[in-house]
């Protein structure tokens, strides 16, 4: 094997490191492509907030059961799922816009979530549901994650023109179509999803940095849907990958570790990409003439 290629493929030796690369490639594959169609919704911010709303449920499931999987996932689900809906509904029957809702929501369910942990569980316990241990999945977490990703891809190919429409022109879609409200209610589900698979491995706290760093990263990268998708994918694909080498050779924790791969790809995207990078608008392109 060639030295260059052995600081990329020795951590993953180890089984450990193999499960969590399974995983976070799993993730890879159904979180950018759910942030993409936030960014284009302008709802980048919502997906924060919905984070913090599965940290209740989760911690009930954990008060339940411990740090069972299957509590805390199946908890995190409901705890999301109310808060969503109950953020729409509020929306639509009082003065409140939905991005005021869900931040009103966000901090109660923050609150509410710390506190659970706090009555029964220890810092370490706390720190597992806020920041997640990637290195420590096992077949139940590789399953559910593959799973979410899978549902994840179906659902998009089949929701995908209502989406589209929606971000273009959302009162052409009521107009035309019915599909417009259960198409956004079904978006919203799969944040949600989305945000409980990324809770296993990243924790609450860094859930949503797998899903909007390399949908916003892709826009400096391509222009149209399909290749802002795709993009995203490669991007949190090259994070996840980068982030458990370094963890590994530096001793940095995992989950941080990969959001800040995607961070350090969105600041050299930022300086450096074809689609409106600060390089690319700083150097003068010839006037095409008549």
């Amino acid at each position: 094997m060639t030295d260059w290629l052995a600081p990329l493929l020795d951590p993953f030796a180890f089984g450990f490191m193999r499960r969590a690369l399974v995983g976070c490639l799993a993730l890879s594959l159904s979180a950018p492509p759910i942030g993409v169609f936030l960014m284009l919704r302008r709802m980048s911010l919502m997906s924060e907030a919905m984070s913090h709303a599965i940290l209740p449920g989760a911690a009930a499931g954990f008060l339940v059961a411990g740090l069972s999987l299957p509590a805390m996932t199946l908890g995190g689900l409901v705890a999301g799922l109310v808060v969503a809906l109950l953020a729409g509904l509020v929306t639509r029957t009082t003065a409140l816009r939905e991005d005021a809702s869900l931040a009103a929501f966000y901090l109660i369910s923050l609150a509410a979530g710390v506190l659970l942990v706090s009555l029964r569980g220890s810092q370490i316990d706390l720190l597992h549901i806020l920041f997640g241990t990637v290195l420590a999945l096992d077949d139940g977490a590789l399953l559910l994650l593959g799973a979410i990703s899978t549902l994840t891809l179906f659902a998009l190919a089949v929701l995908y023109r209502p989406l589209v429409m929606e971000c273009v022109d959302p009162l052409f879609l009521r107009t035309v179509s019915r599909a417009g409200g259960r198409a956004h209610y079904a978006f919203l589900g799969l944040v949600v999803v989305n945000l409980v698979a990324g809770f296993q491995a990243l924790g609450t706290l860094l859930a949503v940095g797998l899903m909007l760093l390399p949908a916003i990263t892709a826009r400096f990268w391509a222009r149209g849907l399909g290749g802002l998708i795709a993009s995203a994918m490669l991007i949190g694909v090259m994070a996840s990958v980068g982030g458990l080498v370094l963890s590994y050779h530096l001793g940095l924790p995992s989950g941080p570790a990969i959001v800040l791969v995607a961070g350090l790809l969105y600041l050299v995207s930022m300086l450096a990409g074809p689609q409106g990078g600060l390089l690319r608008r700083l150097v003068r392109t010839r006037h095409l003439e008549a």
